[in-house]
C-alpha cells in the first residue's frame, strides 16, 4: 500500500482518520503525541515496532465494528485520491491482484476489494476480545520483511506471482518470490490517478474531516477545535436568537458567508388566499432551510424526514418531522402552505423509495408554486453532516469551520404545464426538479435513494428513532 500503490509513504493520516472518527478528539491527540516515538521506533529500531505502536494507540478499546464502518465509509475517498499512476498502470493490467500490507487488513480491505477490484488482501490481523480491539496483533505479527514473504508462500503455495511491486528494502524478501520484482522510487511530485479512471466511482462518503489529517494538519485541527467550538456557539446563537432579517448580516460579521444567486420570490400575499411557495432544495446539511431563510430574510418552516431533538431545539425556524409509520399529514401540510411558504430538502430526489414517493406526490398535488433551490456549501476543515455519527452535532461542526460558506441559488418557478395539475405525474415533477438542480450544480443524476446512502455508510435506514412517550398514571 504505502509508497507503492499509494504515493504517500506514511500511513499516519489513515490511522488518524480512524482515531478521530471512532475515538474522537482525545484519541487523535494521543495518536499525535505518540507519533514521534513511533517514528523513532520505525527508523531506528524496526518498522514493525513503529507500526505496532500506531496500531495499539489507534485501536486499543475500539469496537471492531466501528473500525469496519470507518474503513467502509470514510477511508476509501482519501485512499482513492492518492493512487500512484505508474503502480496503478501495472496493478490494473494484471488478471489477478493481491496486496500485501503492514496496515491492518480491517482498514484497507473494503477499499481494495470494492473499489480497486483486488482479489486477495493480506494484511496485519488485529487481536480482539468480545468485539473490541485489544491494540495487539495476531501472529505472525506486523507484516514486514520476512513476515510478508511467509504469508505470500502460505497464500500462493508453490506457484509464483508474475510481478511484485515494493518500495523499500524490507520488501526484498517477498519480491524475491515473484518472477519479476520492481521497486517503486519515491516521487512525491507525481500526480495521483484521477478518480474517474478507477474501476468504481466513490459516490457515498462519510466523515467529519475535509482534509487528510497529516501530522501538521492534525495539530492544526486540535489547536483550532477549542476556538472553533466557541465560535460555533456564537454563530448558532446569532442564527437562533436574532430576527431573521438581520441574521444575514450577523453571519457575515461572524465570518459565515451567505452567497445569494437568482431572484428570490416575494412573500406570499395572504389576503388573496393564494397558496404559499414550496421551496425544494438540494440537500447538503441540516442547515439547508436555515440558510434558505437567511437568504430570503424571513423564517421558512421546513418539513424534515428525521432530525435530532437538539437540532429542533436550537433551530430558529419551525420544523415538521414526517413519520414513516403514521404517514403524511396532508391537512397539516396544506395548512402550512396556506399560512405561507414552506421548504423541503429531500435526499434521494428521484423518489423511488415508497415513502419518498408518497412524500413527492403529496406536495406535488397540494401546490403548483414549486421553486427549486440549488444549495452548495463550502468547508475547509469539518464536514457539517454525517450518516454514522450523532446528527445533533452537525450544526456545530459546520459552524466550527474558520470561514464556512453557503451558496443559495433560486431557480425559476416550475411552469404550470410541468405541474401535477397540468397532468404530469409526481414522478415526472420530482425527476424534472432533480435534473434542473443537478444541471445547475454540474452534478450527475443517479437513482440512489436516501436509504441507499445510509445503508452504504451506516448500515441502517437513516431514521432518528423517537423514544416512546411514557404516560403518567
Amino acid at each position: 500500500m504505502d509508497g507503492t500503490l499509494l504515493r504517500g509513504r506514511s500511513s499516519f493520516p489513515y490511522f488518524a482518520l480512524v482515531a478521530f472518527e471512532v475515538g474522537g478528539v482525545l484519541r487523535l491527540l494521543i495518536l499525535l503525541l505518540s507519533s514521534p516515538l513511533a517514528g523513532l521506533l520505525y527508523y531506528f529500531v524496526s518498522e514493525s515496532a513503529g507500526i505496532q505502536l500506531l496500531i495499539f494507540v489507534t485501536f486499543a478499546g475500539m469496537k471492531v465494528s466501528d473500525v469496519e464502518s470507518v474503513a467502509r465509509a470514510v477511508l476509501p475517498k482519501f485512499y482513492s485520491e492518492d493512487i500512484h499512476p505508474e503502480s496503478w498502470k501495472v496493478f490494473s493490467s494484471c488478471g489477478k491482484r493481491c496486496v500485501l500490507t503492514a496496515n491492518p487488513r480491517v482498514m484497507v480491505e473494503p477499499f481494495l476489494k470494492d473499489f480497486l477490484g483486488t482479489d486477495l488482501v493480506l494484511g496485519t490481523e488485529i487481536e480482539s476480545y468480545k468485539g473490541r480491539a485489544t491494540g495487539f496483533v495476531k501472529k505472525p505479527g506486523v507484516l514486514v520483511g520476512k513476515n510478508k514473504a511467509d504469508i505470500l508462500i502460505k497464500a500462493f503455495g508453490e506457484s509464483k506471482p508474475e510481478i511484485g511491486l515494493g518500495d523499500r528494502h524490507t520488501d526484498f524478501p517477498f519480491l524475491a518470490l515473484c518472477k519479476e520484482g520492481y521497486i517503486v522510487p519515491p516521487k512525491p511530485e507525481v500526480k495521483a490517478v484521477t478518480t474517474n479512471k478507477l474501476p468504481k466511482p466513490i459516490i457515498f462518503h462519510d466523515g467529519r474531516l475535509v482534509q487528510k489529517p497529516t501530522p501538521l494538519m492534525s495539530l492544526l485541527i486540535l489547536l483550532w477545535i477549542p476556538i472553533g467550538f466557541i465560535l460555533a456557539c456564537l454563530r448558532i446563537a446569532a442564527g437562533s436568537l436574532l430576527p431573521m432579517p438581520i441574521v444575514y448580516y450577523a453571519f457575515w460579521a461572524l465570518g459565515v458567508r451567505v452567497i445569494i444567486k437568482g431572484t428570490p420570490p416575494p412573500p406570499v400575499n395572504k389576503s388573496n388566499n393564494k397558496s404559499g411557495v414550496l421551496f425544494i432544495c438540494s440537500h447538503r446539511t441540516l442547515l439547508d432551510p436555515i440558510f434558505l431563510s437567511t437568504a430570503l430574510g424571513r423564517p421558512i418552516p421546513a418539513v424534515t424526514y428525521s432530525v435530532s431533538r437538539l437540532s429542533e431545539i436550537i433551530s430558529p425556524i419551525k420544523t415538521v418531522r414526517l413519520n414513516r409509520d403514521r404517514g403524511l399529514d396532508a391537512t397539516m401540510i396544506k395548512k402550512l402552505l396556506q399560512e405561507g411558504d414552506l421548504a423541503i430538502c429531500p435526499e434521494g430526489t428521484t423518489c423511488r423509495e415508497p415513502f419518498l414517493l408518497r412524500f413527492s406526490a403529496l406536495f406535488a398535488e397540494l401546490t403548483d408554486e414549486l421553486v427549486p433551490v440549488a444549495m452548495v456549501n463550502k468547508m475547509s476543515m469539518f464536514h457539517g453532516t454525517t450518516a454514522r455519527g450523532w446528527k445533533g452535532m452537525d450544526p456545530f461542526y459546520f459552524f466550527m469551520n474558520p470561514s464556512p460558506a453557503y451558496e443559495v441559488t433560486f431557480l425559476n418557478k416550475l411552469p404550470y404545464e410541468l405541474t401535477c395539475n397540468a397532468g404530469k405525474s409526481s414522478h415526472e415533477v420530482a425527476n424534472y426538479i432533480q435534473r434542473v438542480i443537478a444541471s445547475t450544480l454540474s452534478y450527475e443524476c443517479t437513482s440512489f435513494t436516501r436509504k441507499d446512502k445510509y445503508r452504504a455508510l451506516a448500515g441502517n435506514d437513516g431514521i432518528v428513532v423517537e423514544k416512546p412517550k411514557i404516560k403518567k398514571v
